[in-house]
């Protein structure tokens, strides 16, 4: 312990701090339980009705007892993922109840070091607000900046206000769509309600058991080394999650560092010699639709209409900045792309303004994940309909 000071933080993952309580001087009314008083609101209360019984079914689906006491968030950021793992005693391991997408990514890898960014954070938190009135639907609230990041962040202007939200759309936070929010909520509030005061979330850069997160994550890092010790201290932490499925301590050292207690080996790194490597192909949606109607009587329509769709062509070139070709700071893709007669987008393909092919591949991932449309109609009956749209890709203005 001599490389830290005398006065370690320790910080359990599941550690617990006091949250702000309610001016005394106000007259509460009194509930019996966490979960009554989250019935108070309209929001929770109407998500408490649709998808409590849904959620006990899906545990005993998969062989857990409801409803969970200890809950933890793990998300991953360039894979879109938040994962939902739970356990019914302290010393039982973690077991996943499900993976959730994640709607958008504002930024890019790394943590968040400053107001205004638009960084999703990376490290170690825990739920420290439930917001049945949020703007973005519902909101739980996480304790950005924890203790590294006071240290290492802006000392006036670390920024504030990090949730996992629902409505889709994100500036910094961790957004899911309101579905989704409606059955972390109740976990967590359920949580709560047993006695677990803070679920801890972490926010990993990459899932670093997947070859393709990893290589880009190198790439990303492979000049940066204090970006590239950041993520491997947060690796530790993935370490010992995955061999062990309980959380790890983590400390944090005066010079703001985490340091993960207990890490397991790590495995060996595989050196690739000059030989060529052979590229894993992405699978992307392709179906045989033959001959498409030039004309229609209407044409596809976005939920929500266009405005909606603008919204989600900005988000993503929005999140595709992060894959732009170091120096290049805006790029104009075409794309093409069909609305099948079931309203599936499919066939994407990119027609203009970039070849690169991992940059191609990430975009009509993302694209991909567009809801279904209202499909074209042609003499009363639905058809398939070729699309063509240019995506803008900039990096924001400083």
């Amino acid at each position: 312990m001599k490389n830290f000071c005398a006065s370690v933080i320790l910080i359990l993952s599941f550690a617990f701090t006091a949250i702000a309580q309610p001016n005394s001087q106000k007259s509460e009314p009194t509930y019996t339980s966490f979960i009554d008083y989250q019935k108070n609101f309209p929001r929770p209360g109407e998500a408490l009705k649709r998808k409590e019984d849904t959620l006990e079914k899906q545990f005993i689906a998969k062989g857990l007892k409801w409803p969970a006491r200890y809950i933890y968030l793990r998300s991953f950021k360039y894979d879109s993922q938040l994962e939902v793992w739970v356990k019914n005693e302290i010393k039982d391991p973690f077991q996943l109840f499900k993976i959730y997408k994640v709607c958008a990514l504002a930024g890019s890898l790394g943590p968040k070091r400053m107001e205004g960014d638009y960084q999703v954070p990376e490290g170690f938190y825990y739920i420290t607000e439930f917001n049945p009135n949020s703007s973005y639907y519902l909101s739980l609230g996480i304790n950005y900046p924890n203790v590294s990041d006071l240290i290492l962040s802006d000392l006036l202007r670390p920024g504030g206000g990090i949730y996992i939200h629902g409505s889709c759309v994100t500036v910094g936070c961790i957004p899911i769509t309101d579905e989704q929010i409606d059955e972390v909520y109740i976990l967590a509030a359920h949580a709560k309600d047993q006695g677990q005061d803070f679920t801890p979330v972490h926010i990993f850069p990459v899932r670093y058991n997947v070859q393709r997160s990893v290589d880009f994550l190198e790439n990303l890092t492979k000049d940066d080394p204090v970006l590239k010790k950041f993520a491997s201290r947060l690796e530790d932490a993935f370490d010992y999650f995955e061999k062990y499925k309980q959380l790890p301590v983590v400390m944090v050292s005066e010079k703001g560092e985490y340091i993960i207690d207990a890490v397991p080996p790590r495995k060996p790194v595989v050196i690739k010699d000059d030989k060529p490597v052979r590229k894993i192909q992405v699978q992307h949606r392709i179906r045989n639709l033959g001959l498409l109607p030039d004309v229609v009587n209407q044409w596809p329509q976005y939920p929500g209409g266009g405005d909606a769709f603008m919204k989600f062509l900005e988000q993503t070139g929005a999140e595709m900045v992060v894959y732009l070709p170091k120096g290049l700071r805006k790029a104009y893709v075409q794309v093409e792309f069909i609305i099948d007669k079931d309203g599936v987008p499919v066939n994407f393909k990119v027609l203009k303004g970039f070849n690169g092919e991992d940059f191609i591949n990430e975009l009509i991932t993302r694209m991909e994940n567009m809801p279904n449309w209202q499909p074209a109609m042609l003499n009363d009956k639905f058809v398939a309909k070729k699309m063509v749209q240019t995506i803008t890709i900039e990096v924001p203005q400083q």
